[in-house]
């Protein structure tokens, strides 16, 4: 089978990797996307499992992603949260009502003995996607972040504190016990992928506790698929979220060699390629020097047809001889 006809298998946290997917999803033939999605970030809130990146992919595949906003839903309302707020209820983590619709079910089928999994293939199959979207895991994994305020679970430092508190590390609680998805880690002993594409997600709380599960990094390396790895950092900043905040906290230079540096140390011999964007093309060079083969190419996705262009980018890197 030529490369160009092979799955292509993508790491993803929530918008900027949702982005990449998109397009991804676009230029390949149907069905032969499969997203391996971070689900560090998910919680329990008013007695509802919560799945944040899962859910901003499938919204976004589905094409029911509110663009401008990043996360939730286009044309959503909020009644039943602002009946809760007005109860005095725990209204920080923004609920919408259709929103609320994909929480309850999920719960609830879930609280039936469906795995989390199998819950999200029959999500996306009902709402028109045909690409493949795993769980990272079925067990739970849940993010601890660090900070100079006291250990702060991931959603609570997100979006009730707005990333405010100064970082000091992260934990992954469970994750030594996490069996990473089995239909991933079948299809990779199998080769079936000809492309493997790490998004551009935050590397520290979206794509560290996908790499990090047992058994996972090492079978992307020795998959005969290329590795491509995104930059999400473009000129000092984080086009979305608070990487670039916390690395600086960290006491990293927020910058694309930076990033590049973080998983040739704790994931060495995963990287085929790294992409970086033209305007950190000055950076090529230091990112040489670690080992690493650079690319460089506009990786700011305002629309769909940069978010294909990014796509048929990386794949074509990946197919390079």
């Amino acid at each position: 089978m030529a490369a160009a006809e092979r799955d292509v298998l993508a790491l993803s946290g929530g918008v900027g990797g949702a982005k990449l997917a998109l397009g991804l999803a676009d230029i390949l033939q149907p069905g032969r996307l499969h997203v391996l999605v971070n689900t560090a970030d998910d919680f329990s809130h008013l007695g509802l499992h919560i799945s944040p990146d899962i859910d901003t992919l499938v919204y976004t595949l589905s094409g029911r992603a509110n663009e401008a906003q990043g996360w939730g839903i286009e044309g959503e309302t909020w009644q039943a949260l602002s009946a809760l707020e007005e109860l005095g209820g725990d209204a920080w983590f923004k609920l919408g009502d259709r929103d609320l619709a994909t929480h309850l079910w999920r719960t609830r089928q879930m609280a039936g003995g469906v795995p989390l999994s199998v819950f999200t293939a029959a999500m996306a199959r009902r709402l028109g996607i045909d690409s493949h979207i795993y769980p990272m895991t079925d067990d739970a994994v849940r993010t601890t972040v660090n900070t100079d305020r006291g250990d702060l679970p991931f959603q609570h430092y997100f979006v009730r504190d707005r990333c405010e508190p100064a970082v000091t590390g992260f934990s992954f609680d469970g994750i030594s016990a996490a069996a990473p998805n089995g239909e991933v880690m079948r299809l990779l002993q199998q080769d079936a992928f000809g492309q493997i594409v790490i998004c551009p997600s935050n590397p520290f709380v979206s794509v560290d506790p996908i790499l990090q599960l047992p058994g996972l990094s090492q079978a992307l390396v020795k998959a005969q698929a290329r590795v491509v790895v995104i930059s999400p950092i473009v000129g000092g900043m984080a086009l979305k979220g608070p990487a670039a905040k916390m690395m600086t906290e960290l006491g990293m230079h927020a910058t694309a060699v930076e990033v590049a540096r973080h998983y040739c140390d704790h994931y060495p011999g995963l990287m085929d390629y790294f992409v970086i964007d033209e305007t950190d093309a000055t950076l090529a060079a230091a990112i040489r020097e670690l080992g690493v083969n650079v690319a460089v190419a506009p990786t700011i996705m305002k629309n769909r047809a940069h978010k294909q262009e990014l796509a048929r980018f990386t794949l074509d890197l990946a197919r390079a001889g």
